[in-house]
C-alpha cells in the first residue's frame, strides 16, 4: 500500500505494489476470492479491520490503495471506517469511477487510489477536506510512493530508479517488476523498495497482477512468513 507502479507493455498491464506496515499488525490473509455486492473479488486481507489495499475483479478492476493524499497529514485518534473498506466499497459499486463522486469520506483517513477500470488509469486522492480525480495515460509507466513515508526528494529519488530500471528494456514482464520491486536499493533500509525501519516498520508483502487477454493473475509474496501464494482467474 505504499509502494505501487503501472506497467503497460504490448496487451499486458502489471500493477504491482509493496505494502509497507507496522510489525506489530497481525499478517494478512493471501488473496482469495470474496462476493461483495453481487461481485468476485480477488484479494488480500487485512484480518484487523477487514479491508484491503490491492483487490481486482474478473471484468479486470484493479483497485490499490496508498496511504495519505496530497502531503503528510496529522493522524487522529479515531476514524469513522477504515480506508480498507472504503476501498471495497467503491471497487464493489457498479462502477468505481463514477461511486468515487459520490462516496462520502467525512471523516475518513487521507489516502490515495490507484484504479484501472475498462482499460482507464485514474488517480484518486482524498487528501481529507477534498476529492480529487485525474485520469492519466494508461499507455505510459507510472510510479507511486506514498506521503506518509516518502518526503518529496525521495518519492522523485524512487521516481529515477524506476524509470531508469525500464528506459532500456524492449520486454518487460511480471517476473522484471517482482525483481524491481523486490531488489532495487537493497542497501537503502530507509527509503529503498524493501524497507526495515529499526525494526518497527517493514515492506512486508508484496501483491502484483498481471491482466491481458481476458486474462487475470494475481500473486501474493508475504515477505515476514516467507510464502508466496497465486491466484488466476478467466474474464467470462
Amino acid at each position: 500500500m505504499c509502494t505501487v507502479s503501472f506497467v503497460v507493455h504490448k496487451e499486458t498491464v502489471i500493477i504491482t505494489s509493496n505494502r509497507d506496515e507496522k510489525v506489530i499488525r497481525p499478517s494478512a490473509l493471501p488473496p482469495r476470492s470474496y462476493h461483495c455486492n453481487g461481485k468476485n473479488l480477488v484479494y488480500p486481507k487485512d484480518p484487523k479491520a477487514g479491508g484491503t489495499w490491492f483487490v481486482a475483479d474478473a471484468d479486470g478492476t484493479v483497485l490499490v490503495l496508498l496511504n495519505g493524499g496530497i502531503t503528510k497529514h496529522e493522524v487522529r485518534f479515531s476514524y469513522r471506517r477504515s480506508r480498507g473498506l472504503i476501498a471495497l466499497d467503491i471497487v464493489s459499486s457498479n462502477s468505481p469511477k463514477d461511486f468515487w463522486g459520490a462516496i462520502n469520506l467525512e471523516d475518513i483517513e487521507p489516502f490515495t487510489l490507484v484504479l484501472y477500470q475498462d482499460e482507464k488509469l485514474y488517480e484518486l486522492i482524498w487528501d481529507g477536506l477534498t476529492k480529487r480525480n485525474t485520469i492519466l495515460d494508461e499507455t505510459k509507466n507510472h510510479i507511486w510512493s506514498s506521503v506518509t513515508l516518502y518526503p518529496e526528494d525521495v518519492r522523485k529519488k524512487r521516481s529515477r530508479w524506476f524509470f531508469d530500471f525500464l528506459k532500456d528494456k524492449n520486454e518487460i514482464s511480471a517476473s522484471d517488476m517482482l525483481g524491481f520491486h523486490r531488489n532495487t536499493e537493497g542497501d537503502d533500509s530507509e527509503n529503498g523498495l524493501i524497507i526495515n525501519r529499526e525494526n518497527t516498520l517493514k515492506t512486508v508483502s508484496i501483491t502484483q497482477v498481471v491482466t491481458g487477454q481476458n486474462k487475470r493473475a494475481i500473486a501474493y509474496h508475504d515477505l515476514v512468513l516467507e510464502q508466496e501464494f497465486s491466484t488466476a482467474f478467466i474474464s467470462i
